[in-house]
């Protein structure tokens, strides 16, 4: 599998990850460490705890290394929760709804890599 057969597996975005990586390699190199990433394991945490800094810090993280990626669907749903918690919002949603929106995204986010370990073993 080409690093872009997995952009098309997993829905990426991959002219966006060429417009800001410019090489495959590298690229390659930062979606691997996307997946030893433990930025889902924070995420996780303060959403569990509703942490409003960390859901903030760990969503916000999440946007910018997506976006750069191309992981359009990955930074949408990042963005929704960093904006949810940015300083000076006004929160819109529950902590229910707060946490469906978590859940949604680490599970975008396990598909994810999910994809990029079978890019890995070269399925």
């Amino acid at each position: 599998m080409t690093i872009q057969q997995l952009y098309e597996k997993i829905g990426g975005n991959y002219e966006q990850a060429v417009r800001v990586m410019k090489k495959d390699k590298l690229i390659d190199k930062y979606v691997r460490k996307l997946k030893d990433s433990d930025a889902g394991e924070q995420l996780a945490w303060a959403g569990e705890a509703m942490d409003a800094a960390k859901l903030f810090e760990s969503a916000h993280a999440m946007k910018g290394v997506c976006a750069n990626l191309g992981l359009d669907a990955l930074a949408i749903a990042a963005d929704e929760i960093t904006e949810e918690f940015r300083s000076g919002n006004s929160r819109k949603l529950t902590d229910a709804e707060v946490r469906e929106k978590v859940e949604a995204l680490l599970t975008r986010l396990r598909n994810t890599v999910k994809g990029i370990e079978e890019y890995e073993a070269g399925v």
